[in-house]
């Protein structure tokens, strides 16, 4: 009998070496179809093996994700990052084990690990109206720069887009729809294609942005070197996140303008209808998803506890 058929296949590893999680990682990432995920994902796995690599080697199991846990939680996380960390973790384990590096009983019991539950609703980030018109009002465009700048500020509030969705965002997406603007067709985040209405103002400043740069096709939102030449074709995140410090528009928040819209939406009122065109808009798979992100439920305008009767004024 030949060596090689008398050779017994090696076992899974109990035990994760530094190739191993690279290669896991690789596969993870891979596996993600949304430039973001991937950039999530790519620093939560990063943080996970610096972690695991940190102290003496352990079995990777159950036991040392709970671990993992543990730390996360020592270390102030908020639920949402822990669970998206863990997440990260479930499927270096999935992966590892679909390629034999990992024993599937050790994979099962780390899938098996909950997340952390999350008590309550964050509250998110928005403009008030006289904010919001305050802030648009401020910016009195003269520059090419301040006519982009403009027009981005108002596409991010009054259509509620991502970054990555207003960076990728075509001239040709923008058509007509029941005597209406809309960005036609926008594939979001993991993949979600939907329709987004383009109110009447915002239409306005893009128009007076690309007919400036003598944009007709192509990418909207474009570069502008130091000489305030258009250049390229299209824009960096990192450009994008210049906008928010330039114009101080990040009260606390990179979500902020997405939430302001979501807010402000005139049909954000109590019924489902009504939330459910908001998650049309956003580009929400749930709606429970909608809520928590707005917080909605909750009205701080007229707040249940402004009148109580025992006011110093109260008759």
């Amino acid at each position: 009998m030949s060596k090689s058929k008398s050779r017994k296949k090696r076992p899974p590893k109990r035990v994760l070496a530094l190739p191993d999680l690279e290669h896991a990682k690789t596969a993870v990432l891979t596996s993600l179809t949304s430039a973001s995920g991937q950039r999530t994902y790519d620093h939560a796995i990063r943080e996970f093996v610096a972690w695991y690599c940190s102290g003496p080697r352990l079995a990777f199991n159950r036991t040392v994700v709970l671990r993992y846990r543990i730390h996360l939680e020592q270390r102030k996380y908020a639920p949402a990052t822990i669970n998206l960390r863990l997440a990260a973790v479930r499927r270096i384990a999935y992966e590892a084990a679909d390629a034999g590096l990992l024993s599937p009983e050790l994979a099962a019991g780390i899938r098996r690990v909950k997340g952390v539950r999350r008590i309550g609703v964050r509250l998110g980030n928005w403009l008030t109206p006289e904010q919001g018109r305050r802030l648009l009002e401020s910016a009195t465009p003269s520059t090419a720069r301040g006519l982009r700048d403009h027009a981005m500020v108002a596409m991010l509030i009054g259509c509620g887009l991502r970054r990555a969705e207003l960076l990728a965002l075509r001239l040709e997406s923008i058509q007509q729809r029941e005597e209406h603007w809309v960005i036609a067709d926008l594939v979001g985040k993991g993949g979600h294609v939907r329709t987004v209405p383009i109110p009447t103002w915002v239409k306005s400043t893009v128009d007076a942005w690309t007919a400036a740069a003598s944009i007709t096709h192509g990418p909207v939102f474009r570069a502008i070197n130091k000489a305030g030449h258009v250049w390229g074709d299209g824009m960096s995140p990192k450009c994008c996140g210049m906008l928010s410090t330039r114009q101080r528009l990040a009260p606390g928040s990179t979500s902020w303008p997405r939430t302001t819209c979501g807010a402000r939406a005139p049909v954000s009122a109590t019924s489902r209808a009504a939330n459910d065109q908001i998650q049309f808009l956003l580009g929400h798979v749930s709606i429970q998803t909608t809520e928590r992100y707005l917080g909605c439920k909750q009205k701080l305008r007229i707040a249940v506890n402004d009148r109580l009767g025992i006011e110093p004024d109260a008759a």
